[in-house]
């Protein structure tokens, strides 16, 4: 069964940083692009990162600069880095493979404001 448990999220100044975390678990992880998605309130879930599973990356162009993903094969895991935050990152941040799995995590609320 395909688990997604997102982590890291919080309250951070514009500005700041946060790092997020995602341990994924119930397919061949190593196999598959993972990405990192976010949802903003009152918006449709957007793709921010992927990475495949030989380290090529993609990010979407508002936060190219800013955002690093990063992936651990052998632990299952996938991280992003997020940097120089601005109020129009807030979201929940999801984690899934590229395309994505019908089921989701419960995501991780990033709020930038001060």
């Amino acid at each position: 069964q395909v688990q997604l448990v997102e982590s890291g999220g919080g309250l951070v100044q514009p500005g700041g940083s946060l790092r997020l975390s995602c341990a994924a678990s119930g397919f061949i992880f190593r196999l598959v692009v993972m990405a990192w998605y976010r949802q903003a309130p009152g918006k449709q879930r957007e793709l921010v990162a992927t990475i495949t599973n030989s380290g090529i990356i993609n990010y979407s162009d508002s936060v190219k600069g800013r955002f690093t993903i990063f992936r651990d094969n052998w632990k299952q895991t996938v991280d992003l880095e997020l940097r120089s935050l601005k109020s129009e990152d807030t979201a929940v941040y999801y984690c899934n493979k590229s395309p994505p799995h019908d089921i989701w995590g419960q995501g991780t609320q990033v709020t930038v404001s001060s």
